[in-house]
């Protein structure tokens, strides 16, 4: 069989999977956030932390929790970490940098998980388990909880409440991710991935000395490290690691934990705003993007030319044998596509336009079909900018799903699309016109220039992947990128649930004859085109200075 035709296989494989879970887990998220049930686990988590579930939030109160228990979590997880050497299942390893431990801390709060660290030679067991999978818990279900809010925000009318953020934060955890991780981390053990308390051991004899391992409790975090698109790794390796992801099944797995509840979340959408074609309208744009860049992707690194490539079949510098350059693409186009962050292949090897597509991909932000809850509210909202660029064009007041789209509604989407971009773009300027920043680029020219753009970009659109030839460990990078991901990740947030408060105040204008149908395939073009068209606008210069640069001079 070839390369190429198994590749195409394991993407139907893929698909047909994501399809068999789309509707049962899409309505079960959507019972889990309206039920008026509270489980027994719950309640007690709601009294230890002095909650009433019950009480609806408007968004400023909404707002608030999300930032305080973000806050709280920044600060608990900078504390644990400066505290690692007096700690117990430390392996022996000492407290982490005052800057390194805020990146990590604003990373893994804001379901970033951006590592300039080796993971296995820094942190140890009470940090691995008990600070960053914790976060890989909440972080995911902060950001469900956001777009809960935002699809209540449409369905709900003439009230400005949107529900109650512990009990959706609860339930995110406690009803969605939690039993899903359990099953799924019985299935990387069963694969061969690892879990345990062990320490550091040798594990043979190499040329010029012995190699040390530690252990850990690999399957769990790595199963939530998918699930809830975070991405840190146990070990530097990430996903290539054959801790973490021991072969091509357990590949295929990861990747469809990474796109599960993103894509089954568009059904929740449906579900919670009584109309389940619109869900399916969401899911055909994020599907028509996923599938034309994964292909693209398996194009630019199977077809590429030279005696190297010929021999190999492809681009198979950075991708692991066991993988091959099919499963490494689908992926490398998952996770750059989601705000997962996490790899099985070195992405700083991939062609010069892979490298685009990576780029370009988060550049999009992350929303075909994006982080668990961020992909979703942030196709709404650019939802909400078709709807109102279709209102210009035919010079009517844009509606969607039965609400006004006016001059709030639409400021709060402008300032939630742009504040990304400015962030990626400045922060870049920022470190390609300084000395001490350049000083980290391993490469000069075009590709040192997307080094940087990648790392920005991957920060403040909350993925966490990196190019790989950066150096990131510097005081520069550690605190800019860390401020990057925190403003990328929290103030989207603001717009957002003051977008969902404006929607929910108003009362439903009744459809007529011209109302544009934002359940169509001709609604569905349009979406895809402005999503392409604002990205492109937005970033085209620094894309032409680096990855199209690089791979038109290949």
């Amino acid at each position: 069989m070839s390369p190429v035709l198994a590749g195409v296989l394991q993407l139907l494989a893929l698909i047909a999977a994501l399809a068999l879970a789309y509707r049962p887990l899409g309505d079960y998220m959507a019972r889990a956030y309206s039920s008026e049930k509270h489980y027994k686990p719950e309640k007690w988590i709601y009294k230890a932390i002095g909650a009433n579930p019950s009480a609806e939030m408007r968004w400023p109160a909404y707002l608030r929790g999300v930032l305080a228990f973000s806050a709280v979590s920044v600060l608990f997880l900078y504390g644990l970490q400066r505290a690692q050497g007096i700690l117990p299942g430390s392996l022996g390893f000492s407290a982490i940098d005052p800057d390194q431990a805020f990146n990590t801390a604003a990373s893994f709060v804001a379901n970033t998980n951006w590592q300039s660290y080796y993971g296995e030679q820094a942190m140890g067991h009470v940090i691995q388990t008990g600070g960053l999978a914790v976060q890989n818990f909440v972080s995911a279900a902060v950001g469900m909880a956001v777009a809960v809010a935002l699809v209540r925000g449409f369905a709900r009318s003439r009230t400005g409440e949107l529900g109650n953020f512990w009990a959706d934060l609860v339930r995110g955890v406690v009803r969605i991710l939690l039993p899903i991780s359990v099953i799924g981390a019985i299935v990387l053990v069963a694969c061969g991935a690892i879990q345990n308390f062990s320490g550091i051991h040798e594990v043979g004899q190499f040329t010029g000395g012995t190699q040390q391992w530690n252990g850990g409790a690999v399957a769990s975090q790595e199963v939530i490290k998918e699930l809830g698109t975070n991405g840190g790794g146990y070990f530097n390796a990430n996903s290539a690691h054959p801790f973490e992801n021991p072969g091509p099944f357990s590949n295929l797995f990861e990747i469809f934990l990474i796109l599960v509840i993103p894509f089954s979340l568009t059904r929740t959408f449906g579900r919670i705003v009584g109309n389940l074609r619109q869900g399916y309208a969401i899911l055909a744009t994020m599907a028509t993007i996923w599938i034309g860049f994964t292909a693209l992707m398996m194009w630019t690194e199977f077809a590429h030319h030279g005696p190297a490539f010929d021999v190999a079949g492809g681009a198979m510098e950075g991708k692991e044998t066991r993988y091959g350059i099919a499963a490494s693409s689908i992926f490398s186009v998952a996770t750059t596509l989601t705000s997962t962050g996490a790899v099985n292949s070195f992405h700083s090897s991939y062609t010069g336009l892979g490298g685009g597509i990576q780029l370009l991909g988060m550049q999009l932000g992350e929303i075909a079909p994006g982080g668990v809850g961020s992909g979703l509210y942030g196709m709404l909202i650019m939802a909400i900018i078709a709807v109102f660029i279709a209102g210009l064009m035919v010079g009517r007041t844009p509606e969607y799903l039965g609400k006004k789209i006016g001059t709030r509604e639409i400021k709060f989407a402008a300032l939630y699309i742009l504040i990304t971009p400015a962030l990626v773009l400045c922060f870049t300027a920022a470190a390609m016109a300084l000395d001490t920043p350049g000083n980290s680029m391993t490469n000069s020219g075009a590709h040192g220039f997307s080094e940087i753009l990648y790392a920005y970009t991957s920060g403040a659109n909350n993925n966490g992947s990196a190019f790989a030839g950066l150096n990131a460990d510097t005081q520069w990078f550690n605190s800019t990128i860390g401020i990057a991901m925190l403003l990328g990740r929290f103030l989207p947030m603001v717009f957002g649930l003051a977008l969902a408060g404006s929607l929910a105040e108003q009362k439903p204008v009744p459809e007529t004859a011209g109302t544009l149908r934002t359940d169509k395939p001709l609604y569905t073009g349009l979406l895809v085109g402005t999503i392409l068209i604002v990205t492109g606008l937005t970033y085209f210069p620094a894309l032409a200075l680096g990855p199209l640069a690089e791979g038109l001079a290949s």
